[in-house]
């Protein structure tokens, strides 16, 4: 039985006009920290995005290949961005390797993006410890039940290590060994602006020593 695929014209055909509003130079805060916390804050308010806080994190692998996955974001200040992950992880292997990293935020929905770029560090363990008890309990079950990455024979297996560990923790669940934190310290932040006709607006910031210089990028 044959897939039914769509016409490479049908994919080609596929567009829409980007007219909701404008990014100018005047608009900015000076600092990009706060400047994102606005337009975070405007996607949790627009009620329309499932996961606002949804990013896609970009690594290089040893030898040099490209990964990139949706994680959360689950901090942020002005010393950076974190999320958390197993350390037995594609991502952490990639990290451990070469510490840096991109995120990228895409709020389809209100017609921006914004891409952030820079050096990755753990996070200390208290920090880990902090958050990891705010998880409902059965995602830190879940932790101790999945070794990310890891090639598993079947399904079977994750609910077998989720059984194990329910009896392990009938009460508190501590973080496992091998899950931890990571915060990305931005270099770069670049906020994106859908306009009509493809000239959308780019702003980046770039930090020089201990200044942030705002550019304007050609779409």
């Amino acid at each position: 039985m044959s897939i039914g695929l769509p016409s490479p014209d049908r994919v080609s055909a596929l567009r829409r006009d980007y007219m909701q509003r404008a990014l100018n130079e005047a608009d900015l805060d000076p600092d990009p920290i706060r400047q994102f916390a606005r337009w975070f804050q405007e996607a949790l308010d627009a009620g329309v995005i499932a996961e606002p806080n949804a990013m896609v994190l970009s690594t290089v692998s040893p030898d040099g290949r490209p990964h990139g996955r949706y994680v959360l974001l689950k901090s942020f200040n002005e010393e950076g961005f974190v999320f958390y992950t197993n350390y037995g992880s594609d991502k952490a292997h990639d990290l451990d390797a070469n510490p840096r990293a991109a995120l990228t935020f895409g709020w389809i929905e209100q017609e921006r993006q914004v891409r952030i770029e820079g050096s990755v560090a753990l996070t200390n363990r208290a920090a880990v410890e902090a958050y990891f008890q705010t998880r409902p309990r059965g995602s830190r079950l879940g932790a101790w039940a999945s070794h990310q990455s890891a090639i598993i024979p079947s399904r079977d297996t994750l609910t077998d290590a989720l059984s194990q560990a329910e009896t392990l923790f009938p009460n508190d669940v501590p973080p496992p060994p091998e899950w931890g934190g990571y915060r990305l310290a931005p270099e770069r932040i670049e906020f994106w602006q859908g306009r009509t006709n493809r000239l959308h607006d780019r702003l980046r910031y770039r930090k020089e020593e201990s200044r942030w210089i705002v550019e304007r990028l050609a779409p």
